[in-house]
């Protein structure tokens, strides 16, 4: 997994690993989720993968359009 560069330096995602199709988060504060095509959706996916990789506005992305709609929990 690659560090997110967390910019604005607010974040609570640790880490992220992008693939084709998919993106996993480890989180600060516990758990490290995927999500795909099958949820949250390639749409959200793309734009996951797009801010991890700019390290700005992520968690805040995820809290406002994904949520709790994750593909699965990793640990």
């Amino acid at each position: 997994m690659q560090a997110y560069a967390d910019l604005e330096r607010d974040s609570g995602i640790a880490a992220y690993e992008v693939g084709p199709g998919f993106i996993v988060i480890r989180f600060k504060h516990g758990g490290t989720y995927r999500y795909d095509a099958s949820a949250p959706g390639a749409k959200h996916v793309r734009q996951m993968q797009r801010l991890a990789r700019s390290g700005r506005g992520l968690n805040t992305y995820i809290n406002r359009h994904v949520r709790e709609h994750f593909a699965a929990k990793l640990a």
